[in-house]
């Protein structure tokens, strides 16, 4: 019930869902691309948030562990609970989908204005992690995204017969519950690479 070709399998049933995932975090990327200068400020605190605590793990005893805790810890919470959120209609995966798109987008673009080697940003700074780790949050986002549709359609057609519905809910928790499993599983694999490699080669 929980092994990996069931996660796959389940990916097929909500298609739709991860197509409009996949366009609103390359649409946030865009945004935040295109608008660098006007999402300068709302990222850039962010981006400091990020910067204190990224300093306060270099300085433990053991960076290396504490980056892979904090990573770990931060990115799997995030992804079991955007699935479950996204049944306020969905709204949080798409926002959550879009100021991740932006944040990249920006990083990017604002180290292209400054001359940065965009070679060791992407290749060393996000391909060896987020390989797997955009991959699964995009996954979580459209599994929330998917919930929401279904609490929509729930709400504003309900026309189906009670215990069809019971029935669709029951084998949708069960899809949620083995994504979420396998999204903590890719989370970890992605957090152990970033607090890993990913730190071995930007330091």
């Amino acid at each position: 019930m929980f092994s990996f070709i069931t996660f796959i399998k389940d990916l097929k049933t909500i298609r739709k869902a991860l197509l409009l995932a996949c366009i609103l975090f390359v649409a946030g990327v865009i945004i935040g691309w295109i608008g660098t200068a006007s999402l300068e400020k709302l990222l850039l605190q962010q981006l400091e948030g990020l910067s204190e605590i990224s300093d306060t793990l270099q300085d433990s005893s053991n960076p290396m562990w504490s980056f892979f805790v904090f990573i770990f810890l931060n990115n799997s919470i995030k992804g079991v609970l955007i699935i479950f959120l996204g049944a306020m209609f969905g709204i949080l995966p798409a926002l959550f989908l879009l100021i991740n798109g932006a944040v990249i987008g920006y990083l990017v673009h604002i180290s292209a204005i400054n001359g940065q080697d965009l070679f060791d940003l992407i290749v060393k700074g996000l391909l060896p992690h987020g390989i797997i780790e955009i991959p699964a949050i995009i996954i979580a986002c459209a599994f929330g995204l998917h919930f929401g549709g279904r609490v929509a359609l729930s709400l504003f057609r309900p026309s189906t017969r009670r215990e069809e519905r019971g029935a669709d809910w029951s084998i949708f928790m069960r899809q949620t519950l083995t994504a979420s499993i396998w999204i903590v599983i890719l989370l970890f694999i992605a957090a152990i690479i970033e607090s890993t490699i990913t730190f071995s080669l930007l330091t």
